[in-house]
């Protein structure tokens, strides 16, 4: 199976750093192929340039990014949440890669009505999280936005039904043996891929 991995940490020392190496080990000790995009190491640049949304000319990272996603069966993405949403130089690669005509395009319904159709069936998506807050404010009192947006704005609008998440609470609180717990989990699911 062919993997991308796309990891948004700027410190490759930080937890999330661990949770993307736990995975790629889990993932190439079953066997199966693994790329990295590693956006603040290749300094990704997020904003979206006019001629990108005209579609008149794709940088050539944006269109090596959009090969990895073709490629891939299993697109998994590790990033801390900050203020309730992913980082910056993330939610730009989204915008940027997954484009119209790449990852869905619009469908017709009627007048100036329509809605998206999904471009990217067939690929499965994980979302490896560390959030410095409790699982309870997060689900509960802020009903999972963080997840939501990503599952159902991105992800399904282009076709990715098949989405596991995993999610590491308080992390900058809890002790090293409920990390290990957490690195375990990772490399486990990237086993049983």
């Amino acid at each position: 199976m062919n993997i991308l991995i796309v990891y948004s940490h700027p410190n490759l020392n930080s937890f999330c750093g661990a949770l993307k190496d736990a995975f790629a080990e889990g993932a190439q000790n079953a066997g199966h192929d693994i790329s990295l995009v590693d956006l603040y190491a290749e300094n990704f640049q997020p904003v979206l340039p006019q001629s990108e949304l005209a579609g008149e000319e794709i940088s050539d990272a944006v269109k090596s990014h959009q090969e990895k996603v073709k490629r891939a069966d299993v697109l998994v993405f590790v990033y801390p949440v900050w203020w309730f949403r992913a980082p910056a130089i993330f939610e730009g690669w989204i915008d940027r890669v997954f484009s119209v005509g790449f990852a869905f395009n619009f469908k017709q319904i009627i007048g100036n009505y329509g809605r998206p159709v999904g471009l990217l069936k067939g690929k499965q998506a994980i979302i490896i999280n560390t959030y410095g807050s409790p699982a309870l404010f997060t689900k509960y009192f802020y009903m999972n936005i963080p997840f939501r947006r990503i599952k159902r704005g991105v992800l399904k609008m282009c076709g990715i039904k098949k989405i596991k998440r995993i999610n590491c609470w308080s992390v900058p609180f809890v002790s090293q043996e409920k990390k290990e717990k957490y690195l375990n989990k990772v490399h486990q699911i990237a086993r049983s891929l």
